[in-house]
């Protein structure tokens, strides 16, 4: 007659390790299925705001005869530039708007010469114009006047149109 052997240990272990394995079995296919089965529901919004218009102002660098527009020469332009914006935006091109006018106190200049060259687009080096502030930017050389302008313009303002490409 064969004599079987009954301890308790080897039935404790046997019953643990069971129970170990249904446990990780049950709890791996619940984290799967609660992984596939979970809906979410949510709302989000965002709004772009309009950006305020950047302002530009273009002006003849200085009034000494060195710096002076005069017939067959050239002088920089200095562009002011202002950012009404709460937001930091880039100047990327610089462009003519219009035919270059004198300032009112010479009615007489109605054949300025006078042109302007702006870089080419886009700008090699873009300019930031911070928020809420004011720039001066320098373009060597951009304003020219050919002697075809005529003696009524001696010591007029000119005025000239440009327009900005600004990005936020």
């Amino acid at each position: 007659m064969n004599k079987l052997s009954l301890n308790p240990r080897n039935g404790r272990i046997a019953r643990t390790a069971a129970a170990t394995i249904a446990l990780c079995i049950l709890g791996g296919a619940g984290t799967a299925y609660a992984y596939w089965a979970t809906t979410g529901i949510g709302s989000g919004a965002a709004i772009n705001g309009t950006m305020q218009t950047v302002t530009v102002e273009a002006l003849i660098a200085g009034d000494t005869l060195q710096t002076s527009l005069v017939p067959g020469g050239t002088a920089d332009v200095i562009l002011r530039a202002t950012n009404p914006n709460p937001h930091p935006v880039t100047i990327y091109g610089i462009a003519a708007n219009g035919a270059v006018t004198a300032d009112a106190a010479h009615p007489g200049c109605t054949t300025t010469g006078v042109t302007f060259t702006p870089p080419p687009a886009p700008l090699a080096q873009p300019v930031t114009i911070q928020a809420n502030t004011s720039i001066l930017l320098t373009l060597p050389d951009a304003a020219s006047m050919s002697t075809a302008s005529l003696s009524a313009c001696q010591g007029a303002q000119f005025n000239f149109p440009v327009t900005l490409e600004v990005r936020k």
